[in-house]
C-alpha cells in the first residue's frame, strides 16, 4: 500500500505541460486502467469484508452502512460496490477483466443491476450456462460500447424461462435518492414496463395541464416540477400512511428573528430530513401551513411548546378556492388542488388571514410572487399580475 501511495504521489508531481498531446492521451488511458484496477480491488475487498462480517468490528451490521458512514460514500455508490462484489463471484471472466483494468466499474454495474442471486438461481434451475454469458459479457465490455453490454445483459434476462410465470414486477423496481450538502436531492430509478408507463402517465398529465404562456423551461425541468407537484398533491390529500404518529408533511424549523427579518437569510431554516433552506423560502412555506411556537433555553433545551396554529383554516381555503377556482397568476390557470393560499400581505408583516388578503397560486407562481412578482385583485374582481419592474403581464384580449 505504501508503494501505491508513493506511485500516486509521483504521478501527481509530474508537470503535464511538459507532455505532448499523445503522451497526455496515453497517460489518460493508463490512469483509466489503473482506476479500474483500484475499483476492482476495492470491490473484492468489500466483498470479503461482507462475507466475514468485518463491519461488526466497528459496530455496524453491513458493509453498505460502513461505506456510507466511514469513507463517506454516497448511498448509491455504496450499494453499487456491494452489489458488484456479489455478482462477480458468479462471473470470473468479467471479474478478471475488471481486475486487469480493461472493464470499468460502471460496466460491472450494468450486470450487477440486472443479475442478482435470484436470477443466478433461476439460470441454474433452467440449465442455462452462466459461463457462456460470462465470456460474452467480458468480450463485449472490452471491445464494444457501454450500450452494447446493456443489450447483451438483456439477452440473459430474456433467456430466463421466457414462457414461464410472469416475474413479480415489484422485485425489479428501484428508487434511490441522495441528499447533498446544500440540501438538494438527486436520484435514480428503474421501473418495469408497466410501472414506467404509470409514472410517465402521471408526470405527463401534470406537464400537459400546466403549460403557461412563455414557459421556456426544458422538458427535464418541466418533468422535475411535475414530479414535485405530484408529491405535493399526495401530501395535501391527507391520504398517505401515518409517519411516526402523524400524517407526513413538510417540517421547517427557523428562529423567530430570521422569520420576521425581510432579508433572504441563506441557510437560516432547517427542514425535517436535514436540509437547510433560506429564511425567504421558509416564509414562502409559512404562507399556507401550521405554525408551532417553541421557546428555547440558552442551552438549546425546549422550555415551552405552543399549540399548532393553522394559518389558513379549512373554511377559508374553501372560500378562496370557490372564488379563484385556479392559480390567479396571469396565463397559468393551474387547478386549485395544486395551489397554496398566498397572503397578499404576509401575516408576518401584519397581513390578515382573510378572503380579501388571499390568492390561489400554484407552487411555481407562488415562488415567483415571493421573488418580486405581484398579484392584485382590482375593484372589479379581476386578478392582475405585475413583474418586478411593476409592468403588468397582459394576455389575450387584455394585450390588445
Amino acid at each position: 500500500m505504501s508503494e501505491l501511495q508513493s506511485a500516486l504521489d509521483a504521478l501527481a508531481a509530474e508537470d503535464l505541460h511538459e507532455l505532448t498531446d499523445g503522451a497526455v492521451l496515453d497517460r489518460t488511458t493508463l490512469l483509466v486502467q489503473l482506476g479500474n484496477r483500484v475499483a476492482a480491488e476495492l470491490t473484492r475487498t468489500v466483498r470479503h469484508a461482507e462475507t466475514t462480517q468485518a463491519a461488526e468490528y466497528d459496530g455496524l451490521k453491513s458493509m453498505r452502512s460502513w461505506l456510507i458512514g466511514h469513507p463517506r460514500l454516497s448511498q448509491t455508490e455504496a450499494s453499487r460496490v456491494v452489489r458488484s462484489g456479489r455478482v462477480l463471484e458468479h462471473f470470473p471472466a468479467l471479474a478478471a477483466g475488471f481486475a486487469d483494468g480493461q472493464i470499468t466499474a460502471a460496466q460491472v454495474n450494468v450486470v450487477a443491476e440486472k443479475i442478482g442471486a435470484g436470477e443466478v438461481a433461476r439460470a441454474e434451475e433452467q440449465g442455462i450456462d452462466l459461463a457462456a454469458f460470462d465470456q460474452v459479457w467480458a468480450r463485449v465490455a472490452t471491445e464494444s460500447t457501454h450500450e452494447s453490454l446493456a443489450a447483451a445483459v438483456q439477452a440473459f434476462d430474456d433467456a430466463l424461462d421466457p414462457d414461464g410465470p410472469e416475474p413479480d414486477p415489484t422485485e425489479g423496481r428501484r428508487l434511490t435518492m441522495v441528499k447533498h450538502a446544500d440540501g438538494t436531492v438527486t436520484g435514480h430509478f428503474e421501473l418495469d414496463a408497466a410501472g414506467g408507463e404509470k409514472a410517465q402517465a402521471a408526470i405527463e398529465s401534470i406537464v400537459q395541464a400546466d403549460r403557461p404562456k412563455g414557459d421556456e423551461r426544458t422538458r427535464a425541468q418541466q418533468n422535475g416540477d411535475a414530479f414535485v407537484q405530484l408529491c405535493d398533491n399526495q401530501l395535501a390529500s391527507g391520504n398517505l400512511p401515518i409517519l411516526r404518529t402523524v400524517k407526513p408533511h413538510v417540517v421547517v424549523g427557523i428562529d423567530l428573528d430570521d422569520l420576521v427579518d425581510p432579508a433572504t437569510g441563506a441557510g437560516a431554516a432547517e427542514m425535517g430530513f436535514g436540509a437547510t433552506i433560506s429564511a425567504a423560502r421558509a416564509r414562502y412555506l409559512a404562507c399556507d401551513g401550521s405554525i408551532s411556537r417553541i421557546v428555547m433555553g440558552p442551552d438549546g433545551t425546549p422550555l415551552d411548546l405552543g399549540r399548532d396554529h393553522r394559518v389558513v383554516t379549512p373554511g377559508l381555503r374553501k372560500a378562496v378556492e370557490r372564488r379563484d377556482k385556479s392559480c390567479v397568476f396571469a396565463g397559468c390557470g393551474a387547478p386549485s388542488w395544486w395551489c397554496d393560499v398566498h397572503h397578499l400581505v404576509h401575516w408576518l408583516h401584519g397581513g390578515e388571514t382573510s378572503l380579501q388578503n388571499s390568492a390561489l397560486l400554484c407552487e411555481r407562481h407562488h415562488t415567483k410572487v415571493h421573488h418580486g412578482f405581484r398579484v392584485e385583485r382590482d375593484p372589479g374582481g379581476r386578478w392582475r399580475t405585475y413583474r418586478p419592474d411593476d409592468t403588468q403581464i397582459l394576455i389575450g384580449a387584455l394585450a390588445h
